[in-house]
């Protein structure tokens, strides 16, 4: 099998086409692929389709930019630095946006069976509630799930009676992306990924997907990972494309490389509360700002350093974290 190909950030994007269904590593304010969400907003892309775990900084932008035409997850929001969605609301009141609604539980059920090469799981998760409600199936009402779309499913879910013990369950349809995009500490150039701290659903989602572009905080020889083998955790075959990215999740944080920038994601969510602010932030930020290197120069050698973990502890011992009363 083929290695996976080392290429610019701006390749690695151009290959991701208008429609394209994605997917992202981390979870909320957490190695989220920043730096590759940026670049899909400077390239103009369109009508994306986000099927996703839960949503977060990435997705918020990507909608509040105008890319995203249906997104399929469980919540949105900064968690405590901006904790609902401002633009998914906005886009949603305005019927810019399809939203198809899940639990967590039901999201992380659809990304396994698609890791797992399966039509459907079957679970109990939040049966009895208004999530269930066909009235509220967006997709269904607006005839989407005609089977035009190999990326939506024919229907949302399905209530049968289990075989086995005679009871009702519930079938979710398998979610298969086209595309991954994930943020990583460390993958090995043969594509080996390893991840520090919290992993969340990143192996279920890499292998649900069709392609995966993975960023790197450090692209290192593969003899060196397979010293400690049961610390990896997403084999090189599952990989098809690499960055090298440092600070690829910025502001989202990178466990054991540097903290969340909560203050710069608390500017991020203020602007969003109005579409005329958010886009003046856009312009600022992504537009005006060629690439990646020149959005780490505007962010500055000084804050970079206050949010670098420190290698011993795991976390930035600069960051102000409160004082006691």
């Amino acid at each position: 099998m083929a290695k996976p190909q080392i290429i610019s950030l701006q390749e690695a994007v151009a290959l991701i086409p208008d429609g394209a269904c994605i997917t992202f590593s981390g979870f909320t304010i957490w190695r989220r692929p920043m730096a590759a969400v940026y670049e899909m907003i400077r390239q103009g892309k369109r009508n994306l389709h986000l099927a996703e775990l839960g949503g977060g900084t990435h997705s918020e932008l990507l909608i509040g930019a105008g890319c995203v035409k249906i997104w399929e997850s469980s919540w949105m929001g900064h968690e405590m630095y901006g904790k609902m969605g401002a633009n998914l609301a906005r886009k949603a009141e305005r019927g810019e946006i399809i939203i198809e609604d899940y639990s967590l539980m039901h999201m992380l059920a659809r990304l396994t069976a698609g890791s797992m090469g399966l039509p459907y799981m079957p679970s109990y998760a939040s049966m009895g509630t208004d999530i269930l409600n066909p009235a509220y199936d967006n997709l269904g009402q607006l005839g989407l799930r005609d089977g035009s779309n190999p990326k939506i499913p024919n229907k949302k879910y399905e209530i049968v009676r289990d075989n086995f013990y005679d009871s009702e369950l519930l079938h979710l349809p398998a979610v298969n992306p086209d595309w991954c995009i994930a943020a990583v500490q460390t993958v090995g150039e043969e594509g080996t990924v390893r991840i520090s701290g919290q992993v969340y659903v990143d192996s279920e989602a890499t292998k649900a997907s069709d392609k995966v572009i993975v960023l790197a905080e450090n692209i290192v020889p593969e003899e060196y990972l397979r010293r400690e083998p049961t610390q990896n955790h997403i084999p090189g075959y599952q990989i098809d494309y690499i960055v090298d990215m440092p600070w690829a999740a910025h502001p989202t944080g990178s466990f054991g490389h540097y903290e969340t920038d909560g203050a710069f994601i608390g500017e991020l969510y203020q602007a969003s509360r109005r579409q005329e602010t958010m886009d003046q932030w856009l312009r600022e930020w992504v537009y005006d700002i060629p690439d990646h290197a020149a959005y780490l120069d505007k962010l500055g050698v000084a804050r970079l350093e206050a949010l670098r973990a420190n290698p011993v502890l795991g976390y930035s011992n600069r960051v102000k974290r409160g004082t006691r009363a």
